[in-house]
């Protein structure tokens, strides 16, 4: 369900007290919001937004062209997807331009008489939102922005023929640019922005790529294709099952589980000293989640806290949580008691069933004492580390975050010790 955004008299306020009000002319008078919000062809001279910060102030000017020459309507020697790498690289280092970037595509998506150029404005800010995302201060305002745009495929057509009569009035203009203007190229500004929505709710949360290296042009390219292919992290178990249709037709799991599970046990996992507990390397495995997005699996791997951590961030990420919200309290309230606990798992959709028994399983070899002794990860420590991975507490009320997640280990160890996984070997 979607929260209802800010109004737009709220953001008009923040706006007014936000926005580096801009000046024209020998009388450095100064530009109304809406102008300051409007597409603009020329270059801009100081930043949208009020900084401080001298590098900011300079860098802000910069990225406005990197900007204008992705959407097309500025010149420029490097081709989009190197522009694109190098603005997101800008904001991803200096967390001081993620807001001015974003503001500056509202700028260049607001009363844009091109159709394309207004695409790849869409399209610059779904790949910023895989690798980045708002202060939490200007998170409501973008939201509000993007919100307004779900459904707005035909005004957005009528407004943009609105405004090349305006001005095909003012200035006399060749059949042939008329006809650049207004022709339509890319997809439905609403599949960018429904894009954008899912993406800004998800990066506000995870916020966004870790680790210490720098985006790759592959990670950019993977961001754009992901607008119209969903990734297998952070989409919902169905669309997972429906995306590897064609290339597994006869898996009843997720690949991405059952290979990832099996790599942590190929590399030794269960003889492994902190599994689950001690993370992997970030950076590798960001890497390692770009190959699995492409359904590839390294031999290079040699550390199981890759797969490992990748495994459990897969978890973590579903849209929906692996025990569905609906049955997130018969879990709590069955916590101490098996049998309740191991009921509540035949309730579960199928998918969903078998999802979670095969991750049991899996935990369950980690839980023999034989492998206990060299991972010192005991049922408990493993409950600890995977229950909030299955599990999703919706209060946020701290006192009820932090007894419920005593229960939802609980469960969790619950299940490892009394589920029957038997039927589940050799299921993939």
């Amino acid at each position: 369900t979607l929260r209802k955004p800010i109004s737009q008299s709220s953001m008009a306020d923040w706006a007014s007290k936000n926005l580096n009000m801009h000046t024209q002319g020998i009388f450095r008078r100064r530009i109304s919001i809406s102008n300051m919000l409007s597409w603009n062809g020329g270059s801009i001279k100081k930043p949208m937004l009020i900084t401080s910060n001298r590098t900011i102030k300079k860098e802000a000017c910069e990225m406005f062209k990197l900007v204008q020459s992705y959407m097309g309507d500025r010149q420029s020697r490097m081709d989009r997807n190197h522009v694109a790498l190098v603005t997101v690289t800008k904001c991803w280092s200096m967390q001081g331009l993620r807001d001015e970037l974003y503001i500056q595509l509202i700028r260049q998506t607001t009363d844009n008489m091109c159709y394309r150029s207004l695409a790849w404005g869409w399209e610059l800010m779904a790949i910023s939102l895989a690798f980045f995302s708002p202060s939490p201060k200007f998170q409501s305002y973008l939201e509000g922005y993007i919100y307004r745009h779900l459904d707005s495929d035909e005004k957005i057509a009528q407004h943009i023929k609105e405004l090349v009569d305006l001005k095909n009035k003012k200035i006399t203009k060749s059949r042939k640019k008329r006809k650049q203007n207004t022709e339509d190229e890319g997809l439905p500004i609403s599949t960018y922005a429904k894009y954008c929505y899912r993406k800004l709710h998800k990066v506000a949360i995870t916020g966004g790529k870790k680790g210490l290296r720098k985006p790759t042009a592959e990670e950019i390219t993977h961001a754009r294709n992901a607008i119209l292919t969903p990734s297998l992290f952070g989409s919902s178990l169905e669309e997972i099952m429906l995306r590897q249709q064609d290339l597994y037709p006869g898996n009843k799991l997720p690949w991405v589980q059952t290979q990832l599970s099996q790599q942590v046990l190929a590399l030794g996992g269960e003889q492994t000293e902190g599994i689950f507990r001690i993370p992997g390397d970030i950076d590798e495995v960001n890497a390692l989640k770009l190959q699995v997005d492409q359904w590839r699996i390294p031999n290079s791997l040699s550390d199981p806290n890759i797969p490992a951590s990748l495994l459990k961030l897969w978890y973590r990420e579903l849209e929906e949580p692996v025990i569905p919200q609906q049955f997130y309290q018969e879990c709590i309230s069955n916590y101490e008691n098996p049998d309740a606990a191991v009921a509540v798992v035949q309730l579960l959709p199928e998918l969903n069933r078998l999802v979670l028994c095969y991750l049991i399983h899996f935990l369950q070899i980690f839980a023999q004492p034989s492998n206990v002794g060299r991972t010192k990860m005991d049922v408990n420590n493993l409950a600890m580390v995977m229950a909030p991975n299955c599990l999703r507490c919706q209060s946020d009320d701290p006192r009820v975050i932090f007894e419920n997640t005593r229960k939802e280990m609980s469960f969790l160890r619950m299940l490892i010790v009394h589920l029957d996984t038997s039927f589940i070997k050799g299921l993939v």
